[in-house]
Formats: C-alpha cells, sequence, structure tokens
C-alpha cells in the first residue's frame, strides 16, 4: 500500500512523516511525500529526524501532479493549507487530514527552534503509531 504525505512545501512535516512510517512500519508500506508547493528538503528536518535515528536525507522534495496519474492509496494531508488545496484523485485515493504546525515558522535561538523540530517530530511520530494500531 502506497501512503503519501502531502503537505505545502514538503520540506519538514511530510518528510519527518515519510521518514517516520519507513521506520516505524518498515516493509509494510510504501512511504512517499509531496508537497502543492515543494521548496525542498529543509535540512533541520534531516538534523532533527537523525537524532532519533531515522535517516531522511536521500528523500527529495516532489510536487503532487507526480502521483496524479497514478495515486496512491492512501493521502495523509499534515497540514491544513494542504488539506484545503489536495487534489481529487482519480480512483480509490483515501485521504486523511491530520494538522501539526510547521516547525519551519519557528523563531528564537538555534536550540529554541530546534526544540520545535523536535516537538513537530514527536506529534508526528503519535499520530502515525496511533494510525498503525488502529489499522
Amino acid at each position: 500500500m502506497r501512503v503519501l504525505f502531502l503537505c505545502t512545501g514538503n520540506s519538514c512535516r511530510s518528510q519527518m512523516a515519510e521518514g517516520w512510517l519507513r521506520h516505524l512500519a518498515p516493509g509494510s508500506f510504501r512511504a512517499l511525500s509531496a508537497g502543492t508547493h515543494p521548496v525542498g528538503v529543509n535540512p533541520r528536518a534531516v538534523r532533527s529526524m537523525a537524532e532519533v535515528g531515522v535517516d531522511i536525507s536521500a528523500q527529495t522534495s516532489d510536487p503532487i501532479t507526480d502521483f496524479l496519474e497514478d495515486p496512491p492509496e492512501l493521502v495523509i494531508t499534515v497540514c491544513d493549507r494542504a488539506a484545503e488545496t489536495c487534489p481529487s484523485f482519480p480512483g480509490h485515493t483515501d485521504v486523511l487530514r491530520w494538522s501539526f504546525e510547521d516547525p519551519a515558522d519557528a523563531e528564537g535561538s538555534e536550540d529554541e527552534v530546534m526544540g520545535e523540530f523536535a516537538r513537530i517530530r514527536g506529534e508526528i511520530r503519535e499520530a502515525i503509531e496511533g494510525w498503525l494500531e488502529a489499522r
């Protein structure tokens, strides 16, 4: 089953979610991510996930249009803006809407910003673990 995590920039939240699903359920799903307006993988997201042993450094920031012709079985939006602009998919694609704050918007010292990345990283992990348990 292909699971696509969708956010606006495909730089932080969807990247972390893709990495978490691969880490928490290896071989059970094909984890993907995309953005409505991709801007590249945020280095702080890579660093934050590396802190917990999840390597997302090889992941790419991809546009949602790459998945319209052959849509995944499940799309999980991880931000409100992506949920509002999520395209319709042909076929039988289910859509779940989760909402997480964007850690890229965090301000303050580097430690404070990375603290926000860690907080969102934890929230995404909890959501994925809950979803996996409910399946």
